[in-house]
């Protein structure tokens, strides 16, 4: 049977594409490509195969996304939380200091983009235990 192995794009709606790849490229590092998007890869070179992409359903009426009213969230991985919320701090950006979470697989932060919608920033923890082991 073929599956799913993993979140292969995230796609979504904008008023003003160009601002928001600008604004995504000055401030989070996204290097945008001549056809209008951008591909990740995250193995990291000193852990080889560590990385790995979540897809989590909610009920229609979770908080979570909040304050954002858009119906999805994006996770971004991070190499460095701290400094990439002081880079955005200092842009501007509207973080959400009142939420950070230290969890088992990593620390969390929170940003809301131009468009409202609520980013929430991962670094992952060298020990993630839901990494599969060899």
């Amino acid at each position: 049977m073929a599956k799913v192995t993993g979140v292969g794009g995230i796609f979504f709606k904008t008023d003003d594409p160009d601002a928001l790849r600008k604004w995504y490229r000055e401030l989070l590092g996204v290097e945008d490509q001549p056809w209008g998007g951008a591909s990740f890869l995250f193995n990291r070179r000193d852990k080889p195969g560590i990385g790995y992409t979540v897809w989590s359903p909610f009920k229609a009426d979770s908080k979570h996304f909040d304050p954002s009213t858009k119906p999805f969230m994006i996770n971004l991985r991070v190499d460095d939380l701290e400094a990439m919320l002081a880079q955005l701090r200092a842009a501007g950006a509207q973080v959400l200091d009142h939420r950070r979470e230290d969890a088992e697989n990593g620390k969390f932060g929170y940003v809301v983009d131009p468009d409202g919608m609520l980013l929430e920033l991962w670094e992952q923890s060298d020990d993630d235990p839901y990494v599969p082991k060899e």
